[in-house]
């Protein structure tokens, strides 16, 4: 694991997604956790990942990984 902290204050829990904005779009996308934390992005926990919201006029583009079935 990574071990990357949600980047919410007050929030401990473990990261496992990355936010970044496409302000050009007007666009948040949330992925799947970046191998290397970036200045640009945003760690987020799964609740903060889940509870993401964005702005009027905005949309929230989620990339998930697709683990193996079976």
């Amino acid at each position: 694991m990574l071990d990357r902290q949600c980047s919410k204050s007050s929030c401990q829990r473990e990261a496992v997604a990355t936010l970044t904005y496409v302000y050009a779009d007007s666009m948040a996308v949330v992925g799947p956790l970046a191998p290397v934390k970036s200045p640009h992005g945003f760690d987020l926990c799964a609740d903060h990942a889940d509870r993401l919201s964005a702005p009027l006029g905005w949309q929230v583009v989620r990339h998930q990984t697709l683990g193996n079935a079976g």
